[in-house]
This record gives C-alpha cells, sequence and structure tokens, in this order.
C-alpha cells in the first residue's frame, strides 16, 4: 500500500476493465514519470469525455450529437437494423465493410446472475423502433457466448409477432486459416449445421 493520492491512483485504474492490480500500479507509476504537459493531454481528454460524449438517441451508439454519424447517413439502408450489445461491435461490424444498415446497440447481454435482464437493456427502444420504422431484417450480432445466446434467443422471440419481419443470426463457426482437429465440438456443429450452398 502506498501512502494517499498515489494508493488512490492505483484503485482507480484498478476499477478498470482489464487492469488487475500490478497493471494499475505500473500505469501510476507511469503517469507519475510523465511529463506534466502529457498529464495535462489526458486530463483534457478526460474532460472532454466525461462533459461531450453522449449516446446516439436513435441507435445508443456513442456519439458527440445528439445522433450518430451513422444514424446521420443518408447512404445508410433504414430497412436493416444489426442489433449489438456494444458500442465497440459497431466498430467491428464496420470494420468489415460489408454491412450497409444501421445499428442498435443493446448496452448489453442478457445476465439474470448479474442483476441485468431485458429491462436493464435497449430492447424496448428496439421494439419502439421496429414498430415506427419500415425495417425489413433485424440482424442478431450479439456474442457467440452463454449471454449472447441467451438474448439473441429472447430477442427472436419478441421480434417474431412483428409481420413482414426477417429476423436472422450472423453465423458462427470455423475461423479462416483453423484446422479441423483443434475445434471444438459446439464449433464444428455451428458450421455443420450453418452450412451454405456452395
Amino acid at each position: 500500500m502506498y501512502e494517499g493520492v498515489v494508493q488512490d491512483l492505483i484503485d482507480e485504474l484498478g476499477r478498470l476493465p482489464g487492469v488487475g492490480p500490478k497493471s494499475a500500479q505500473r500505469i501510476a507509476f507511469h503517469l507519475l514519470a510523465s511529463d506534466p504537459q502529457d498529464i495535462g493531454r489526458l486530463r483534457e481528454v478526460l474532460g472532454k469525455v466525461a462533459e461531450g460524449v453522449r449516446f446516439c438517441e436513435v441507435c445508443g451508439n456513442v456519439s458527440e450529437a445528439e445522433r450518430c454519424r451513422i444514424c446521420n447517413d443518408v447512404r445508410r439502408d433504414v430497412s436493416l437494423i444489426c442489433v449489438v450489445e456494444e458500442p465497440k461491435d459497431v466498430l467491428a461490424v464496420e470494420r468489415t465493410r460489408e454491412f450497409r444498415g444501421r445499428y442498435h446497440v443493446l448496452g448489453g447481454a442478457l445476465d439474470p446472475l448479474s442483476g441485468i435482464g431485458p429491462d436493464q437493456l435497449r430492447i424496448k427502444d428496439l421494439l419502439t423502433r421496429i414498430g415506427a420504422e419500415e425495417i425489413t431484417e433485424v440482424i442478431i450480432a450479439t456474442d457467440p457466448n452463454t449471454e449472447g445466446e441467451a438474448t439473441a434467443t429472447y430477442l427472436v422471440r419478441m421480434l417474431r409477432d412483428f409481420p413482414g419481419l426477417n429476423v436472422t443470426r450472423l453465423a458462427s463457426g470455423l475461423p479462416m486459416g483453423g484446422d479441423l482437429e483443434f475445434a471444438d465440438e459446439l464449433t464444428l456443429g455451428r458450421a455443420l449445421s450453418g452450412r451454405r450452398t456452395l
């Protein structure tokens, strides 16, 4: 344990996701040894984030305005919505350059053990959007883990009552460059069930 504000800094850094006690300590001592101008820039950026970054009123993505740049882009296909868990997932899909629709960020995934139910996510907002806009397809792009699968199953149940709405799920399976012998049973099973005609 260090004295006063140094320990406070280590404790606060340790609360960040993926930063353990040792990493928090290394970052803190790096900051202590840094040039005061570097610290000033970091403080300025953190202040701007706290004051100026918000979530898009339409999709829930991070934005500096009421609507994000994707929702403001008139070239986007307004009939397609890709549902993701977090804003970082929007960037992952955008990097593929394959999707030209719009997004809906849930703000997480269903996790009853952690107290995250449908009311803690932006599911009602999604249902309202689908009812108000001319949406023809919803692509569910939640993570391929227990929480993501539970969320996808719940969404399919909620969306099946919308007439003419096509609900799809991202395909999952074998990674490019992988070997069959190293694939687990679940991944290989998904690849088999999601096979397509060539």
